[in-house]
């Protein structure tokens, strides 16, 4: 019991810390966080199809991110909330792998143009375009990264072995 615990949480950490070091590569290009954001790091929100423990790490990974990289309240509670809620349902679409990364593009389409404008960023007739640069920034970072994960891990069977067994 106490070494599958163990085991959980280094890998939930490592995630994290892999979630926020890819992070601060997105923010080196202004990419982070804004309008316009194509934040790599939420490629690993499609690792909860491989151990629950991803849910934990990519989770506390963007709230790491989001306090680091100077988000305001709401993108440190409602963007964390987004990633959080696109990990769980990815976990729940495991036996589906090459979609886990759609609830992830949904939920941030939807939840960060709120957290825009309540930033003060625009104001509410901007969320359609705002859904629109965070959608495509998303399907970017989540839907084409994340599924060549997906594509790698699934063709390297010893290597998934290795790290999510």
């Amino acid at each position: 019991m106490k070494n599958s615990t163990t085991k959980f949480i280094s890998r939930s950490a490592m995630i994290a810390a892999l979630y926020v070091a890819l992070t601060m590569i997105s923010a080196a290009f202004g990419l982070s966080s804004g309008i316009i954001q194509v934040r790599i790091s939420e490629a690993l929100c499609v690792l909860p199809i491989y151990t629950f423990a991803a849910v934990p790490g990519v989770t506390v990974g963007c709230l790491v991110s989001n306090i680091i990289y100077g988000g305001t309240v709401f993108d440190i509670a409602l963007g964390t909330l987004a990633t959080l809620l696109g990990s769980l349902a990815a976990y729940f679409l495991r036996k589906i792998p090459y979609i886990s990364s759609i609830p992830t593009i949904i939920s941030n389409t939807l939840i960060i143009p709120c957290v825009l404008i309540l930033s003060g960023l625009g104001g509410w007739e901007m969320f359609p375009y705002f859904a629109l640069t965070v959608g495509i920034g998303e399907v970017i970072s989540c839907g084409v990264f994340g599924t060549l994960i997906i594509i790698y891990l699934e063709k390297h069977r010893s290597t998934k072995t290795m790290l999510f067994k």
